[in-house]
């Protein structure tokens, strides 16, 4: 089951790196960020959480910074 949220992180990085190499308008990235939702759309539809393809890490979790609200 580990494999849509290997397909659909993977996509996403082709995308987002498609769009640092070129622009968000080139037909490659274009491509790619179809892919990728794709990918995320079928992880979803296999029963992963948004989670699952973007796993908070303690630096971005909200709650976690200095002086943030517990």
């Amino acid at each position: 089951m580990e494999r849509p949220i290997r397909l659909a992180r993977t996509a996403q990085y082709l995308a987002v790196r498609a769009i640092t190499v070129h622009c968000l308008a080139h037909p490659l990235t274009l491509a790619l960020l179809a892919a990728a939702s794709t990918a995320a759309a079928r992880a979803w539809e296999a029963g992963h959480q948004v989670t699952d393809i973007h796993p908070a890490t303690t630096a971005s979790s909200p709650g976690t910074h200095p002086g943030a609200a517990p």
